[in-house]
């Protein structure tokens, strides 16, 4: 029995930090998304990381993919990986904008992030992600696919090489309808 008692604070511990009821589902990104598609993309500035800013709404007329991730994250580490291949380069010398934003970061762990796995395309800060939560409750990657008017055409939410790739595919659709 000692030893038995010896083991529930762990167990109560493991519970705790499961952050719910044991065989509870995590939220849905449907249940956690805050714009869909055929709404228009809520407008913001944001800081980039090597200088300046962007606001959203200067890119009107172009279709802009806005990814959010953290540099922490598995997932999104994978889909940016493809970043220079599947949407640099394909879509150089096009109407086309990536727009990257890290959720909830400092400058210097975005540095480091941008230094260890080489990336050198635009980043936008969100250390406070108060431009996620326009958007967003939790999740990353995420995608949100915009036309030239700045309407949510397509989102994603996780990374799954087929479905980014049917995005891309999207917005070259897009593109060739501008």
């Amino acid at each position: 029995m000692k030893t038995l008692l010896r083991f529930i604070p762990l167990c109560l511990l493991v519970v705790l930090l499961h952050g719910g009821c044991i065989g509870e589902e995590p939220p849905s990104p449907e249940s956690t998304t805050l714009v869909g598609v055929g709404e228009s993309a809520p407008d913001f500035t944001v800081e980039l990381f090597d200088g300046g800013t962007q606001r959203l709404s200067d890119l009107r007329s172009r279709v802009v993919l806005l990814t959010f991730f953290a540099s922490w994250c598995p997932e999104c580490r994978e889909e940016l990986s493809v970043v220079r291949t599947q949407v640099l380069d394909r879509f150089a010398d096009t109407d086309f904008t990536f727009l990257c934003i890290s959720r909830g970061e400092t400058r210097e762990t975005i540095s480091e992030f941008r230094t260890t796995y080489g990336y050198d395309f635009p980043m936008g800060l969100d250390p406070s992600a108060s431009i996620f939560g326009l958007y967003a409750l939790q999740g990353v990657p995420r995608n949100f696919l915009l036309d030239a008017s700045g309407t949510i055409v397509s989102l994603t939410t996780g990374y799954e090489a087929a479905e980014f790739a049917a995005l891309l595919d999207t917005a070259s659709s897009l593109l060739l309808q501008q």
